[in-house]
């Protein structure tokens, strides 16, 4: 299966410390990623969202996905795996970078993956290319 890479890049015009800390939050993510509900169900090892972490997606009829928290650097770096054995992907990489910009924050959000069967990884490649960048649109407008 052909590695699968997704590059975006979103400006927000809140603070880096507002975005990070929100989208640092597991419990957040659900807000603006439906129809996935996404819940935190094992806290970090120094931060509550941080290393160790490990976070639910679900959504109907689809089976739930955990992704695990590898790095975690405050207001600057937040990189996670899948680490569910039943997952439609695999060998997942998913890293997220914080940085001031124009007196809000860029965000340059990269995941890499596989499919786990052959065609899936080009349709799971712009299923959540289109819903990071529609979810992140509604973060960009909201009063943090």
């Amino acid at each position: 299966m052909k590695q699968q890479r997704i590059e975006i890049i979103y400006d927000f015009p809140q603070p880096v410390d507002k975005i990070f800390a929100w989208l640092g939050d597991h419990n957040n993510l659900g807000q603006i990623f439906a129809p996935f509900n996404v819940k935190r169900i094992k806290d970090g090892q120094e931060h509550i969202n941080g290393v160790g972490s490990v976070r639910k997606l679900s959504a109907f009829p689809l089976l739930p996905v955990e992704e695990t928290v590898t790095a975690f650097q405050l207001n600057q770096l937040i990189e996670y795996r899948v680490t569910s054995k039943l997952a439609p992907i695999k060998e997942h990489l998913g890293v997220m970078l914080f940085e001031p910009y124009n007196g809000g924050t860029r965000l340059r959000y990269t995941i890499y993956f596989k499919g786990a069967v052959p065609l899936l990884g080009p349709v799971v490649k712009l299923a959540l290319q289109q819903g990071i960048k529609r979810g992140l649109g509604k973060l960009a407008n909201m009063s943090l």
